[in-house]
């Protein structure tokens, strides 16, 4: 589980409760049912009709992917090609179809059964780097309906307020009513603002860096792949996959056994 995130809501949620004065004061003084009406069901509107209903769906499903460790490892990717390069170098490329059978990396699979089939080098980088590219472009549309919440939130939290102002302003020969009422018409700018800056933001900001992470451990893959293909010495694959981690990253794996000569 990805605790950051979790953390990170909870943080937001109790500063909001301690700030305004503990849970009795928010539930006696900011909860409103047309303000919450008008800013979640009017930005969830927008957002449908911004996006394909099917698209909508699975990318509010994918909040889950943001409590869950990511299964990238840049590490162990590159491990994992070390490994595969010692064994063509050893037993010769035909061998890595063995090798195979037993990875679930479908993206990885692909690639050595691309490399063990002769198929041209540049076209296993085109084949690879096409698949790459559709993975990201259905990241960053997921990425899109969570952004586009964020920015619809606080637009329909200011719509909101307007119409309370509309009411209150049409009322004021009860001056009594001047207060609650421009609190009431308030509560939609700041449902609209925690809906961006405590849900959507940090959903899309944590969508983005997981992303990130994948596409560099299939940058290193199609990378170390065409290396073995290639006939490069192992010690040699990994200084070069080796550039796609930090430098803090690279001194933790200069610990382990590396490639064989």
């Amino acid at each position: 589980m990805d605790i950051a995130t979790l953390v990170g809501m909870i943080i937001g949620v109790v500063m909001v409760i301690f700030g305004a004065g503990g849970f009795g004061v928010i539930k006696e003084s900011f909860m409103d049912i047309p303000s919450v009406i008008i800013t979640i069901g009017g930005s969830v509107g927008g957002v449908i009709a911004s996006n394909k209903l099917p698209v909508v769906i699975s990318s509010i499903k994918a909040i889950t992917l943001t409590f869950k460790q990511p299964n990238a490892d840049a590490g162990e990717a590159i491990k994992h090609i070390i490994d595969l390069s010692n064994i063509a170098r050893k037993e010769g490329l035909l061998a890595l179809e063995e090798a195979a059978n037993g990875i679930e990396d479908e993206f990885l699979k692909k690639g050595i059964m691309l490399v063990v089939d002769g198929t041209d080098p540049e076209l296993v980088r085109g084949i690879l780097e096409t698949d790459l590219g559709c993975v990201e472009s259905r990241h960053k549309t997921t990425v899109s309906v969570w952004e586009k919440w964020a920015e619809l939130g606080p637009a329909w939290g200011m719509i909101g307020t307007l119409i309370g102002l509309v009411k209150m302003l049409k009322d004021l020969t009860d001056p009594s009513s001047i207060g609650p009422n421009m609190a009431v018409a308030l509560l939609t700018t700041l449902y609209g603002s925690l809906i961006a800056n405590w849900l959507c933001n940090p959903t899309a900001s944590k969508l983005k860096v997981n992303n990130e992470l994948e596409m560099m451990v299939k940058e290193i893959t199609v990378e170390g792949l065409l290396s073995i293909q290639a006939g490069e010495n192992p010690r040699v694959i990994e200084e070069k996959l080796k550039s796609f981690l930090a430098p803090s990253a690279r001194e933790g794996m200069n610990g382990g056994e590396g490639g064989e000569g």
